[in-house]
């Protein structure tokens, strides 16, 4: 398995075991995202037991743990026989870690607290008691994002204040992902990414040496493989009412993104479709957007609420309303689907990238503070991004579609300008372009003029 960037967060770890004290670090994130790989990699050169934990009873995951701890140190006793209480665990590696540093690995720590609701409270009064002065590196690893932090970050998590630093691991993003494939050029990456996003365990599905159409055919489409149920799996794994959360996702990757037409769709009552519409926020999965004009975004009613993980937009397209033609191997209607809109989901990443690719080249513009859209009414602009301390902003505009741009793009963004209300008399305007296929002749002379940044794909060409 290929194991890609993470490079500060290594370095982080790197940095935590070198002081050669009690360390107590929280890695969590998202599913497939990559937290276990991180950890595999971080103590291959070091002292560890990884143990990962899932729903059977305490006394059977202590009698595992044991076991692996026993057969580790070589305790025959331990391996055979197992622990009895967690307290016990704390008292042994208190022992063990006194003198030199020892990895302990906890995974899934979620599922600790699922069997058993007082266990952040054990762990805290086994790292008071026995840990805290040893030389301990315990790592608690977690995919239930709202659960590790309830459990071991906010201020009345039992754990709160006994952890020496957290990770909160983030799907790659697009220039890291694409060193998984380096032979790939951008556009032929973009579909990829357009697929699979940052997420780790789905761009190892992707086998490059096959179109992406066959790979959707042979890696998506048929009941038996992991990406097609991969959606349906982490909903009933991290959910206790998948079904509900199943008809939001669909209303919002089918175009119902505003508060009330999600309601309307789902037909769930406002303060329940709050409630989930926040353990989706805290799951990644979506994300509440605003105009990045605005200065306090938490506070905004002009949110809308889209997908943000790449597969699931990609699933509730071509997989979800295909479900009864994909059981029994039909797969002309979903093919046909794909033909006719792939395009259109390539145009939503690509817009999403430039975000991306916008703040890479802020050395060449101005220091931004933030990089989102805009709209009001019947309004939009792609890209914008701004610096309320120096009141700069520029303005951007994406097309991923097979025609050169022209000036008259140009004009039109810059039109579009004149309604942002952000300081209006004192700002400096910077314009940007984005293109799949380049620009008009005329387009370039006008950007030397105008003194406009024009980027083809990923490549800034003035």
């Amino acid at each position: 398995m290929k194991f890609i960037n993470r490079k500060n967060e290594l370095e982080f770890l790197e940095k935590q075991w070198r002081e050669k004290k009690a360390q107590l670090i929280v890695v969590y994130g998202k599913r497939r995202v990559g937290k276990t790989e991180l950890i595999k990699q971080f103590i291959k050169d070091k002292p560890a037991v990884y143990f990962l934990a899932d729903k059977r009873t305490t006394i059977e995951q202590l009698r595992e743990l044991g076991r692996i701890m026993g057969k580790y140190f070589g305790d025959n006793i331990l391996a055979k026989q197992g622990f009895v209480e967690w307290l016990d665990v704390f008292i042994y590696l208190g022992e063990k870690a006194k003198k030199k540093p020892f990895v302990l690995v906890v995974d899934e720590y979620p599922y600790l607290v699922e069997t058993d609701k007082t266990i952040s409270s054990i762990f805290q009064k086994g790292w008071d008691e026995y840990l805290k002065d040893s030389k301990i590196f315990l790592i608690l690893c977690g995919s239930s994002v709202s659960m590790m932090e309830s459990e071991t970050l906010i201020y009345k998590a039992p754990l709160y204040g006994r952890r020496t630093g957290q990770i909160l691991l983030k799907p790659l993003s697009f220039f890291d992902a694409w060193q998984f494939f380096p032979k790939k050029n951008f556009r032929e990456f973009l579909s990829i990414f357009t697929i699979t996003g940052g997420v780790p365990a789905y761009l190892l599905q992707i086998d490059p040496q096959i179109s992406i159409q066959q790979n959707i055919k042979q890696k998506i489409f048929p009941k038996t493989e992991f990406l097609h149920n991969e959606v349906e799996f982490i909903l009933k794994e991290e959910l206790r009412a998948p079904k509900n959360y199943l008809s939001i996702l669909k209303a919002i990757a089918w175009g119902k993104r505003k508060f009330g037409e999600i309601a309307n769709e789902t037909g769930l009552l406002k303060n329940i479709l709050t409630k989930y519409l926040n353990t989706l926020i805290n799951l990644q999965l979506i994300e509440k957007e605003v105009p990045v004009t605005e200065k306090t975004p938490h506070k905004s009613r002009r949110g809308i609420y889209q997908i943000v993980d790449n597969f699931f937009r990609f699933w509730f397209q071509y997989v979800f309303p295909y479900k009864s033609n994909l059981e029994i191997g039909r797969l002309e209607e979903p093919l046909r689907k794909l033909k006719e809109s792939f395009l259109i989901l390539e145009a939503i990443t690509y817009e999403r990238v430039c975000q991306e690719i916008l703040w890479r080249l802020s050395d060449r513009l101005f220091r931004f503070e933030r990089v989102g859209r805009w709209w009001e009414k019947d309004k939009e602009i792609d890209l914008v991004g701004l610096n309320w301390a120096t009141k700069e902003i520029v303005f951007g505009e994406v097309k991923w579609s097979n025609k050169p741009i022209d000036v008259g793009l140009f004009w039109q963004l810059k039109k579009k300008a004149e309604f942002v209300r952000w300081y209006p008399q004192k700002r400096k305007e910077y314009f940007i372009l984005f293109s799949k296929n380049g620009f008009t002749k005329k387009m370039r002379n006008l950007a030397k003029k105008e003194n406009v940044l024009l980027v083809h794909e990923d490549r800034l060409l003035s």
